[in-house]
């Protein structure tokens, strides 16, 4: 989910095309401005014709089989992809109690929150909160008033309170942490005009989820140029006056604030289909070096150093992109590819049979990787009925999202900025393993 582009495949039904936070294809929260996050929103061009030639063979690529690490231990939690409507949306559930309690008092559990590895925070819809919960959350303040958030993304806005709470997920917890809360119903005042972008987004239809759980690589979703001062289309009073924020109120990564296994995660998804599956299973493993199913050192992991946002440099059909990242939130492949026929009204490509390609990864460590996938025809695969696809791609200049069909048959590393790993180094940084 990258920040403000939430895109809409409205044509072949696949509403919610990801999301993701850092100004890039997908939808998306908020991301660290102090980090290089641009300053506007990208969004699919209009999908050009399509037949050109292109340099790259059509070669298709082997299907990753990593498997993942098996849900039990307290440092994993069960990642679901099933019939919600919108296709490779990967879930957990997520339960949040009264702040400082450690995660022990008028808690509920969240189903269906969207696991997002490019943006950064906890956001929950409002009307997934129980009562009794959400009465039980802290409001947080400034200036003396309650604190709110805008959120942009491509399709609307998510304008919404910020509140205090321990987050727990298995048996790892975080205390204090400021979450947003969506469509909160006591902030009266609409969002500011900057915020207003599209239609409001305030409930869990108009998101397709409970909310969204961003564990990228920042521990905060704006960072210094936040608490140094008023920041359009992020922190406000609930009056709806721009205002600081400290970089510990800011909405956080609930990661970065666990016991041991606070430096990172691993998003490990089984393989599905060609075809398409119904459904796809996988494991969210919390650290990273720091207990037995969660090391890469040793690895053959490929590894990048990214930037606050989570992105890193690749090359394809020639073309740098320099804004090249793993996003979970995306449910498909974003990049640009003349020479794959595209469906004019939606993106998506459409390939007669089903094509490969490859990227290569610039400056990966321990050396530049040529990255394959393939791609096949979107129309076709969502006449399946199926929930979860390996191969499914949608047009979009100036960037390569490698959205959820690149997860599975992976184990997917994000290193936390600030925090290190015997594997990785420190943070930022991203690494997988393919088999």
């Amino acid at each position: 989910m990258r920040k403000i582009a939430w895109i809409i495949a409205a044509a072949l039904g696949l509403s919610l095309a990801g999301c993701g936070g850092g100004g890039g294809g997908g939808t998306g929260t908020n991301s660290p401005t102090t980090l290089n996050a641009p300053a506007g929103a990208s969004s699919p061009a209009a999908a050009p014709a399509s037949g050109a030639s292109s340099p790259t063979p059509n070669v298709l690529a082997a299907d990753a089989s990593a498997v993942p690490t098996a849900v039990g231990p307290g440092n994993t939690i069960a990642v679901t992809v099933t019939g919600t409507g919108i296709h490779n949306q990967p879930m957990v559930s997520v339960r949040i109690c009264t702040p400082g309690s450690n995660a022990t008092t008028n808690c509920a559990t969240i189903p269906n929150v969207i696991v997002d590895t490019e943006s950064f925070g906890l956001r929950l819809v409002r009307s997934a909160i129980p009562t009794t919960t959400f009465g039980a959350l802290t409001n947080e303040t400034a200036s003396g008033l309650p604190l709110a958030e805008c959120a942009l993304f491509g399709s609307g806005y998510a304008w919404g309170t910020v509140h205090y709470a321990d987050v727990a997920l298995s048996g790892e917890t975080a205390q204090n942490v400021p979450i947003q809360v969506i469509g909160d119903s006591t902030l009266t005042a609409p969002a500011p005009t900057e915020c207003q972008v599209g239609r409001p987004l305030v409930t869990t239809a108009d998101l397709g989820a409970n909310g969204i759980l961003g564990i990228g690589v920042a521990p905060t979703d704006c960072g210094s140029a936040c608490a140094n001062g008023p920041v359009s289309t992020f922190y406000y009073t609930n009056a709806g006056v721009g205002t600081a924020v400290p970089i510990n109120g800011q909405i956080t990564n609930p990661v970065s604030l666990f016991g041991q296994d606070s430096n990172g995660v691993i998003l490990e998804m089984a393989q599905v289909s060609d075809s398409g599956s119904a459904s796809a299973q996988g494991t969210l493993v919390f650290g990273i070096d720091t207990q037995p199913n969660n090391v890469l050192s040793g690895t053959t992991a490929t590894l990048m150093m990214t930037n606050g946002n989570g992105d890193f440099t690749s090359t394809y059909n020639g073309t740098t992109q320099t804004k090249t990242f793993f996003d979970s939130g995306s449910t498909v492949m974003f990049f640009p590819d003349l020479s794959i026929p595209i469906d004019s009204s939606s993106g998506y490509y459409i390939p007669t049979t089903t094509v490969g390609r490859s990227s290569s990864l610039v400056n990966a460590i321990p050396t530049s990787v040529s990255l394959g996938f393939n791609i096949a025809n979107g129309a076709t695969l969502n006449a399946s009925g199926n929930s979860a696809f390996n191969n499914l791609g949608i047009y979009m200049n100036r960037q390569f999202d490698f959205g959820m069909p690149f997860f599975y048959g992976r184990h997917v590393y994000y290193g936390i900025a600030g925090k290190a790993s015997t594997g990785g180094g420190t943070g930022p940084y991203v690494a997988y393993v393919s088999s």
